[in-house]
């Protein structure tokens, strides 16, 4: 079995650090990354360094490449990019994939499986979602600086047992891994917290804590919130009846300094940001389906002119 992970930053490195921690040296399973630049360069080198909060290892992958083309198709991919380099990322795996081929996306975003179907019509796409703060600290190595490290994937429909066995792939690498035979209702869980953040942090250039000691940027972390949630209740998903709260109350458990990676990619400028994903898919969901959604829109517009 070939395991590729497309992408090697913080949630590609440390689940794939772990994957290729663990099946080293495992005859019947080989892992795969796909990287680019120096960091790749590195991994090819030295192998992968991962300094998480409860441990630090080297992992060495069966291979490190920057042109997969030639390796014909992997029977499982772990889709680990940022979600404005998808179109990119897939175009690269066009001669990977089959329709034996399992991706499984853990990309922000609540759109990305439905996005990878247009790629790879003939794969077997996954949703899926992680809980865990990890960046690049330097090329070869990766920072796991918060988060669960839990990760949930699952079928949107279809026979979820054919995909169970991926669970414990993963488990057995020590990674905490869940099948979920509801993954878009777990999907939608995380972005209803993480989403509207991301927009709050960034417009009202506040961090977690200055947002919760304020009434008015916490009402306008809440109005987001609420647009998120009546935009996955009219796709059908059932969530938690008081999910907008208690998303509100995960931020107050946060150190008062916390900043979203959209804030800090705003901060630094950065031509490539996760807008589109976190604030911009509310907007255009909104104008099609006619819902209103003058929080996200007025964050939307705003944000746009400073790109």
């Amino acid at each position: 079995m070939e395991i590729a992970v497309m992408g090697v930053g913080g949630v590609g490195g440390y689940y794939g650090g772990k994957l290729a921690l663990h099946y080293g040296g495992d005859p019947d399973i080989r892992v795969i990354f796909i990287a680019r630049g120096e960091h790749f360069r590195r991994i090819q080198e030295k192998g992968l360094e991962v300094r998480a909060v409860s441990e630090t290892f080297t992992a060495r992958p069966h291979l490190a490449t920057d042109q997969p083309a030639a390796l014909g198709p992997f029977d499982l991919v772990l889709f680990c990019v940022k979600a404005y380099d998808l179109e990119e990322s897939a175009a690269k795996l066009q001669k990977n994939v089959s329709d034996q081929t399992v991706i499984i996306t853990l990309l922000n975003g609540v759109d990305n499986a439905e996005r990878l179907r247009d790629f790879f019509p003939q794969a077997n796409i996954l949703n899926g979602c992680v809980y865990i703060s990890a960046f690049i600290e330097e090329p070869g190595l990766i920072r796991q600086a918060g988060g669960s490290c839990k990760l949930f994937f699952g079928a949107e429909k279809g026979d979820h047992n054919r995909y169970k066995g991926i669970e414990k792939i993963f488990t057995d690498a020590g990674i905490d891994a869940e099948y979920s035979e509801d993954i878009r209702t777990v999907v939608w869980e995380k972005y209803i917290f993480v989403s509207p953040l991301a927009s709050a942090t960034t417009y009202l250039e506040k961090t977690f804590g200055e947002i919760m000691e304020d009434e008015v940027s916490k009402s306008y972390l809440r109005g987001l919130m609420r647009e998120v949630e009546v935009v996955a209740r009219s796709q059908g998903i059932q969530l938690p009846e008081k999910v907008s709260n208690v998303a509100l109350e995960k931020v107050s458990l946060f150190p008062h300094g916390t900043r979203t990676s959209l804030q800090m990619d705003f901060e630094k400028e950065k031509k490539k940001t996760e807008l589109d994903t976190f604030t911009g898919y509310i907007v255009q969901y909104g104008e099609k389906h006619g819902i209103p959604v003058p929080y996200h829109r007025e964050v939307y517009e705003s944000l746009s002119r400073r790109v």
